[in-house]
């Protein structure tokens, strides 16, 4: 059986991952009992005598004192690489100490993220647009060029590109999942998900391992996001969406919230237009947010004057000429005054560079 600081570690898995005690709850009574194996033992007088657990919480005990597997349980999910730090414990995150609810437990595999470090969460629509997802990239991109963490929720649209745009940047990223920990939702990011864990990052969750990705545990881990977070980036969301509840508990948390200007006619960028009307912060470029958090990304500012330095006049007029919306040919030749034959050897050329894409027949974006 295991042991660490007079603590037995299956009994504490057993207490964490124990459903129907709120979380408020489980700390005190584990402060009452002393530790997890006395929870585990208490006799049913003392339980009666407990006047801050419930009939329904006693009868949650109850039952879960007949569980016999979780020292097996435990040792599995050490043998898998998965880790748990209680919220008493040092290793536990400071962020998360001072938020409404606090996880009792938090499960993870590979790191949490650095305490010393600025965290940055960056959360968004998942069915977003182009302009979103290309955004978040190079915003992701820059911040951990600059040595910031990126938190975000592993879902499709924005948050797998922030987070492929963190690894990019040579940074740390962090998945807080509403699953368990051992659990890739979606399935295909299970590349992203070891990709996170390659590059030093983690994969975190409050649920138990094997917990599954049912849709109410959504809403709750987003306050894990945001208490994660020193500030809060919302890269594109609708009027009502998960990531303006992001926005709602981080500036509750006290945490400084962003917001991506868009199109007066998308409805996925509504919700960040909204904040912005409310006093949330422009994000005008990424120099312009690392100068307001003080971060200096030599790397970014000087990958941007090389792209300029490698590309040849006219390419460079062709380039700066195509933005993060689409543009046809047409628009392109009205902008730049080249013929139809220079337009396309100048794309064919911008493209085979990595520097734009056709995304749909005629119709380019920029990519870098």
């Amino acid at each position: 059986m295991r042991k660490n600081n007079d603590m037995d570690w299956p009994y504490e898995y057993w207490l964490a991952s124990m459903h129907g005690i709120s979380n408020k709850k489980k700390q005190k009574l584990r402060e009452y009992m002393k530790s997890a194996q006395a929870v585990y033992y208490i006799e049913e007088t003392e339980l009666k005598s407990i006047n801050f657990l419930t009939e329904e919480d006693k009868n949650v005990l109850r039952i879960a004192q007949n569980m016999t597997s979780f020292e097996k349980e435990w040792e599995g999910l050490a043998k898998r690489g998965i880790w748990m730090a209680l919220c008493f414990e040092e290793k536990y995150p400071k962020r998360l100490l001072s938020i409404e609810d606090m996880p009792y437990v938090i499960y993870g595999k590979g790191s949490l993220p650095k305490e010393g470090g600025i965290s940055v969460a960056m959360v968004g629509a998942r069915n977003c647009t182009t302009y979103g997802e290309l955004y978040a990239g190079r915003f992701a991109k820059a911040l951990t060029e600059a040595g910031a963490q990126i938190i975000s929720g592993l879902a499709r649209g924005i948050d797998g590109a922030s987070q492929r745009g963190a690894l990019t940047g040579g940074g740390k990223t962090f998945a807080v999942m509403g699953c368990g920990v051992d659990v890739c939702y979606p399935q295909e990011h299970i590349g992203l998900y070891m990709d996170i864990l390659e590059h030093g990052g983690g994969i975190l969750s409050e649920l138990p391992p094997g917990t599954k990705p049912l849709p109410f545990h959504f809403p709750k881990r987003n306050r894990i996001i945001s208490g994660l977070s020193d500030y809060v980036l919302v890269m594109e969301a609708k009027e009502k969406s998960g990531s303006l509840i992001t926005a709602d508990m981080a500036l509750e948390q006290g945490r400084d919230v962003w917001a991506l200007p868009g199109p007066l006619n998308s409805e996925l960028s509504r919700g960040c237009n909204m904040l912005i009307r409310q006093g949330a912060g422009i994000l005008v470029s990424p120099e312009t947010l690392l100068a307001d958090l003080k971060l200096s990304n030599v790397n970014f500012l000087e990958n941007q004057a090389e792209t300029k330095k490698m590309l040849e006049t006219e390419e460079n007029m062709v380039y700066s000429s195509v933005g993060l919306y689409p543009k046809s040919i047409g628009e392109l030749i009205d902008e730049t005054k080249l013929s139809v034959t220079e337009i396309m050897r100048l794309l064919v050329g911008l493209e085979l560079k990595g520097y734009i894409k056709e995304i749909t027949k005629n119709h380019y974006i920029r990519i870098y």
